[in-house]
């Protein structure tokens, strides 16, 4: 198990949250309690990881989990090849440390997501990929919350699905 802190830089994500004032801490504490009940969810799941060999580490407001059972039930979600990281509020289930090198901007995308849209996010975001199944469209590929990650950070598994 490892748990890491990782210094406090400012990212493409603070400018992508939506929220007018985003750096105030009223707008921040907004966010996360916004988030809360995501991220708890997210947080059992990143524990999990951890007492099974899994790594953690802190970047800004996110908490980053990777490895451990998540790099094998990520390879078994239901999509072709499985998923590489999984977003739940201000917490992020990477498959593995490649995979959080690779994909932290498109996950960050994620995060400011979830602070727009705070519980109603899976329910949004499930409902997306719904109406994309129903059009004919890929459910992942087409659905328009993975759109906007990939416009603004561009997958290097983008073309995969």
């Amino acid at each position: 198990m490892s748990v890491l802190t990782e210094p406090y830089a400012p990212c493409d994500h603070e400018s992508r949250c939506g929220w007018e004032g985003h750096n105030s801490r009223l707008t921040m504490l907004f966010c996360i309690l916004w988030t809360l009940p995501n991220t708890i969810f997210g947080l059992a799941l990143g524990v999990i990881g951890l007492v099974t060999g899994g790594s953690a580490k802190r970047f800004g407001r996110v908490l980053e989990f990777w490895g451990g059972i998540w790099q094998t039930l990520l390879s078994r979600f239901p999509l072709p090849g499985g998923i590489e990281a999984i977003t739940f509020g201000h917490v992020v289930l990477y498959r593995s440390a490649q995979s959080r090198q690779k994909l932290r901007a498109h996950e960050l995308v994620h995060v400011a997501q979830y602070e727009r849209w705070g519980p109603l996010f899976i329910p949004a975001y499930l409902l997306a990929s719904s109406v994309a199944l129903l059009r004919g469209k890929n459910p992942y590929a087409d659905n328009a919350f993975e759109a906007e990650a990939f416009r603004q950070a561009p997958s290097p598994w983008q073309t995969q699905g």
